[in-house]
């Protein structure tokens, strides 16, 4: 019989800046050797109660514990964050935030140092844990100058010494293209397997971390667990949409199908589930014919003709040429480093090309400043707290404004507009700091909206957050779109969004532009999805299954949801 190494019991945890406490008489038991997922929306408590387990609570976050929890048989308030730190590794959503070394090799010796481990079998131990990660090529570079899934998986090197016996992921899958994200939960699955370390994982990403086996599913809702059982049990409950977690896709197209979900067709894993039950509703529904709304696109107004850009000696665009129109919605893909941001930072001015030519609405953009550009192309980058600047929403919004000298009486008009466009006008009096990362958000895109450019792109609009903030951001771009006829360029990793919120893709691989196709041709296509490091979805996985040709099924699919976003907006209207 497997031993306990996590004990909860009647366990709770208030900082101690806050009044309230943010976990609740949490009452859980993980044994030696589980793989466990940790799933929740923002705030459930999910990152505390993984700040209990490697005791960052209370040792660097300050705050009052009531009940038990040990690991490994020790309980942690009595422990030093040194002896938890012997049973338990680690691995941050933020790779940088937990590099101390200036070298890869370095950096995976850290916690041998820590422990006086002897340099003959440091080294070892070092070269052992790069291989396991296929680092070890790597042990001589800098950690920041690696790509986000190498920087990964130095900090899991650095973690998996024999001597750690629980492994944490904190969002291991935010940063990560599609097929580096499968890449990552392979390697944490065969660590597990060949390792017998426990795992927790915390992610939002569902369908993503059920690409492996998982054994148990830990749901947390405002401080609690409110579900711990297999997967198979929670996809059918239907405590997914409940609690605001977006259900995988092929989950999602059962529903559609009319399909009742039973979990003793093995549910979870859609590359081996019994899909018998299923098949003649899933082939009927595809039969069905689905007219979508499609906006139509209007006059060009962004033209990039052979452009090549490189910084210094390294090419990283090679002779890229697209168009957009007025009203477009795009998403731009492709792995990490494929040269996304490079493109958004060439159209926004802040670099110019080398090779080639971008016009705007027919005019070289070179003939414009990047403030002008400004005033044409908006920059929405991942993270709003690098971009705001003034303490109050009001100020933050006006600033560009001011800038260009424009009067108190137009500066008003234009403020107010865009912050009843953008929900914000009841707290433009606020601070900053007093609302939420997805308001924060807003306050960005309004920054530039109020300038009233005609192309926004926005850089990974939904990093990092959960399904009920993901849709609140979404829905209010894709009505910006409908309503003034903005165009957006999304940069993501994110293929549900291509699906959810995109026509067309523009794909990148290598600083060249390997597909310019609607959605569902670039996630059907084998050789583009291999090139940029993209991966079939669950629904190209089920129309292979049943028989369907994937193109087709994901084209229905995705005619099917708009309809319903249509239908839902008839509704609300």
């Amino acid at each position: 019989m497997k031993k306990p190494i996590i004990e909860f019991k009647d366990f709770g945890f208030q900082y101690k800046s806050q009044r309230e406490a943010t976990l609740h008489n949490i009452n859980l038991t993980v044994y030696e050797g589980e793989k466990v997922l940790i799933l929740g929306p923002s705030g459930s408590g999910k990152s505390t109660l993984a700040n209990c387990i490697n005791g960052l609570n209370p040792f660097s976050y300050e705050g009052k514990i009531t009940g038990s929890l040990k690991i490994a048989g020790m309980e942690t308030k009595d422990a030093s964050i040194f002896a938890i730190s012997k049973n338990v590794g680690t691995v941050l959503q933020d790779s940088d935030a937990q590099f101390v070394g200036l070298s890869v090799g370095e950096d995976i010796a850290f916690a041998l140092e820590n422990e006086s481990v002897p340099r003959q079998k440091m080294i070892p131990k070092v070269l052992k844990a790069s291989k396991i990660v296929e680092m070890e090529k790597y042990l001589l570079h800098v950690p920041y100058e690696l790509s986000g899934g190498q920087k990964q998986k130095v900090s899991l090197a650095g973690v998996i010494h024999d001597e750690v016996r629980l492994l944490i992921f904190d969002e291991p899958l935010a940063a990560l293209d599609p097929k580096t994200g499968m890449y990552a939960v392979d390697l944490i699955d065969r660590i597990h397997r060949e390792s017998n370390k426990t795992v927790l994982i915390i992610e939002h990403r569902l369908e993503d971390v059920l690409y492996r086996h998982v054994d148990r599913i830990v749901l947390m809702n405002e401080g609690n667990i409110v579900f711990d059982d297999v997967p198979d049990k929670l996809l059918v409950s239907g405590l997914l949409s409940r609690y605001g977690i977006r259900e995988p896709l092929y989950i999602t197209a059962l529903r559609y199908a009319g399909c009742e979900l039973t979990e003793d067709t093995g549910i979870a894993d859609v590359y081996h589930m019994n899909l018998e039950p299923y098949r003649e509703k899933l082939l009927e529904k595809e039969k069905m014919k689905v007219e979508r709304y499609e906006q139509e696109p209007g006059e060009e107004i962004l033209r990039v003709s052979e452009v090549s850009f490189a910084y210094g000696r390294e090419e990283v665009l090679k002779n890229v040429s697209f168009t957009i129109r007025k009203g477009e919605k795009v998403s731009v893909v492709g792995k990490n480093g494929a040269g996304k941001s490079t493109m958004a930072k060439l159209l926004s001015g802040i670099h110019r090309p080398a090779k080639g030519n971008i016009y705007i609405k027919g005019e070289d953009y070179r003939n414009y400043s990047i403030k002008e550009i400004g005033e044409r192309i908006g920059y929405v980058m991942q993270n709003p707290n690098q971009m705001i600047v003034k303490d109050i929403i009001r100020e933050e919004v006006e600033l560009a404004l001011i800038l260009r000298g424009k009067s108190r009486e137009e500066m008003d008009d234009k403020v107010k507009k865009t912050l009843q466009m953008c929900g914000l006008y009841g707290m433009r009096n606020w601070p900053v700091s007093a609302v939420s990362y997805g308001q924060k958000k807003r306050i960005t895109i309004a920054s530039m909206l109020v300038l009233e450019p005609e192309i926004i792109i926005l850089d990974e609009p939904t990093a990092g957050q959960d399904y009920y903030h993901y849709t609140e951001i979404m829905n209010f771009l894709d009505d910006l779109n409908r309503k003034y006829g903005i165009t957006i360029l999304f940069i993501t990793h994110d293929m549900h969004l291509a699906i959810e919120y995109t026509d067309r893709a523009i794909v990148f691989s290598e600083g060249e532009l390997v597909a310019d196709s609607p959605v569902y041709k670039v996630l059907s296509d084998d050789k583009v999805i291999e090139k940029a490091n993209l991966k079939q979805t669950s629904l190209y996985e089920l129309a292979h299954r049943i028989g369907s040709d994937p193109e087709n099924y994901i084209e229905q699919f995705i005619a099917y949801e708009r309809m319903i976003k249509e239908n839902g907006r008839s509704t609300a209207d």
